[in-house]
């Protein structure tokens, strides 16, 4: 038998290649969306796939229960994946754009997560990644709210790992650097209706440089970014090696930054943090 796997924010960029690649290796994958339009195009290519919206504990349940009634109620792994960001100056971040980032990007994996586990304990195995980024150790400008996410995934993801260690469920932190993504083109919207850049004492920095980047159709792609199927090729790995490691870096930025995070005084690092 195939066997299975439930992705998350399969309608673009990393979950998307993702789905088509696993299901090229074989696997049954279950290719969630947030969107129900987006389900229905991916049902269209051939994938089972159920609507996963993490800011809904309600499509959390109803989507992996979906799963599981295809399976019989077995699931070999799990890839939480989909998440955005809102770019802005920390200071210019309202306490409840806070709230609704961290119920997408970390409650949402974690309350998925909880539900996946007991079936893994019960068939004795099992594969739980989460897709974390190279700004879950190396905080970067402008990405308050999604770098505290990815640092919050990581210590989340690394208590797992050890209060799993001896029950045959491994988990696994995929930290990507720049990928070929929507993820500027999709934060666009968080942005206009969380950040008042215009009345922000850092107005002038907002007006100079991200909205720029932010807005402009002819950015060019990011130093050393990659295309998704990098990401895909790292995640059949850490799916199918007998030990899987705890973390798999992605991108030539993130292996410097890991390395330069590890031997840098800190001050040092910051400066080439600002610089970024």
């Amino acid at each position: 038998m195939a066997k299975s796997i439930l992705i998350t924010g399969c309608s673009t960029g990393i979950g998307y290649d993702c789905a088509h690649y696993l299901k090229s290796k074989g696997w049954r994958v279950f290719a969630s969306c947030r969107k129900q339009e987006d389900c229905d195009r991916l049902i269209s290519e051939g994938f089972e796939s159920p609507r996963i919206d993490y800011e809904e504990e309600a499509s959390v349940e109803a989507g992996l229960a979906e799963v599981l009634d295809a399976t019989g109620g077995t699931l070999d792994a799990l890839f939480n994946n989909g998440a955005y960001a809102i770019p802005g100056a920390v200071e210019d971040l309202p306490r409840a754009a806070l709230r609704q980032i961290f119920e997408a990007n970390l409650f949402g994996y974690h309350d998925l997560t909880r539900r996946v586990i007991p079936v893994m304990r019960t068939q004795g195995h099992g594969r739980i990644l989460n897709c974390s980024s190279v700004l879950g150790f190396a905080a970067l400008k402008w990405r308050g709210a999604y770098n505290t996410t990815k640092f919050a995934m990581e210590g989340l993801s690394d208590t797992m790992r050890l209060e799993l260690r001896d029950s045959g469920i491994h988990v696994v932190l995929i930290q990507p650097g720049p990928i070929t993504t929507k993820i500027r083109q999709n934060s666009i919207p968080h942005f206009e209706k969380w950040i008042d850049w215009e009345n922000s004492a850092l107005s002038g920095l907002y007006r100079a440089s991200l909205h720029k980047r932010l807005y402009a159709d002819d950015q060019p792609p990011d130093k050393f970014e990659l295309p998704p199927r990098t990401v895909s090729v790292k995640v059949h790995e850490a799916l199918t090696v007998a030990r899987p490691k705890s973390r798999y870096k992605i991108t030539f930025p993130t292996y410097l930054m890991a390395v330069l995070r590890r031997i840098l005084p800190r001050r040092l690092f910051d400066n080439i943090l600002a610089r970024a």
